[in-house]
């Protein structure tokens, strides 16, 4: 069988472009729902901003690293888990604050700060969690990334569409409810799409190495879920908080590591393979933690 490292798995320029395109679809989505009072609202409790940040962009990149130390992966493999780790968060997250019957409004701001972020976080810390680990090192090494370029597309596909979505928003308040309701309810299904086509164009190469990393995703997962939780009682956030922080850090915007994977890595096969099954898994872990953390609640008040 040969190495990961040595596979690229093929998705055509036409498929990247929707790809981009979808992604931008999606964060457009999620900037109708912002207004300003979001913004007010966690300035002033910004005790829950530093803990958000710190959750989403030390603490799961450093637990990455630790992993990646503990199970040693083939370059490819450590690469893909450190960006997964350096990306947003996943725009899902929002969705299932909701269901969690957590901090909706600090899940969005968390959203949009961290994806307003990404534009200089996730290349820089990229190149700089990557270079921690010497096999993935000498891997960005041989592929030269070009840090201003990666900024470029981030912007573009992320930050872009999002403050085309608040102008809407703050513009034409009721055009932006209508689509907003729509958005909100094909944002999950268009990802799924988009996961699913990065799968169907490789699918035999796809179901024979996905056992070698399936489950390291799973563990890099529960380490995001669980850190989220820890960090949140660390700040001595209040209940609802902590579930937000909870998802947040657990669902990342894996949709933006495929994009960035077949723009940049030409499909690496291990990068692929984590973003993919991420992207798969944190969608059922989310979910069943959203619903766990939401029936607790009912209970309670029963």
């Amino acid at each position: 069988m040969n190495s990961i490292d040595n596979i690229s798995y093929i998705f055509s320029e036409s498929n990247v472009f929707w790809l981009n395109v979808a992604i931008s679809f999606i964060m457009f989505g999620v900037a109708l729902g912002l207004t300003l009072d979001d913004f007010k609202r966690v300035f002033k409790q910004p005790k829950q901003l530093i803990a958000g940040l710190a959750s989403q962009l030390l603490f799961l990149p450093l637990i990455t690293v630790v992993l990646v130390y503990i199970f040693k992966p083939q370059p490819s493999v450590a690469l893909g888990m450190i960006l997964i780790a350096v990306c947003p968060g996943g725009n899902i997250s929002n969705f299932m604050s909701s269901m969690a019957h957590a901090n909706v409004a600090l899940s969005v701001s968390l959203t949009l700060v961290t994806s307003s972020l990404a534009v200089i976080f996730t290349p820089l810390g990229l190149t700089f969690y990557g270079s921690l680990y010497e096999p993935s090192q000498e891997l960005l090494r041989k592929i030269s990334l070009s840090v201003p370029d990666v900024l470029a597309t981030i912007f573009f596909i992320i930050v872009f569409p999002m403050l085309i979505g608040m102008l809407v928003r703050y513009f034409q308040k009721g055009l932006a409810l209508k689509l907003e309701k729509v958005l909100k309810n094909v944002s999950m299904i268009i990802f799924l799409v988009i996961v699913i086509l990065a799968v169907a164009s490789n699918f035999d190469s796809f179901i024979t190495y996905i056992p070698a990393v399936m489950g390291l995703v799973i563990i890099h997962n529960f380490c995001a879920f669980l850190g989220g939780n820890l960090i949140a009682r660390f700040f001595s956030l209040d209940a609802a908080s902590r579930k937000t922080l909870t998802i947040e850090t657990g669902i990342q915007n894996s949709g933006l590591a495929l994009a960035l994977i077949f723009t940049f890595f030409n499909g690496l096969g291990g990068m692929t393979l984590v973003a993919a099954a991420w992207g798969v898994w944190h969608i059922i872990a989310g979910l069943s933690v959203a619903s766990f953390l939401g029936r607790n609640v009912k209970k309670s008040i029963e």
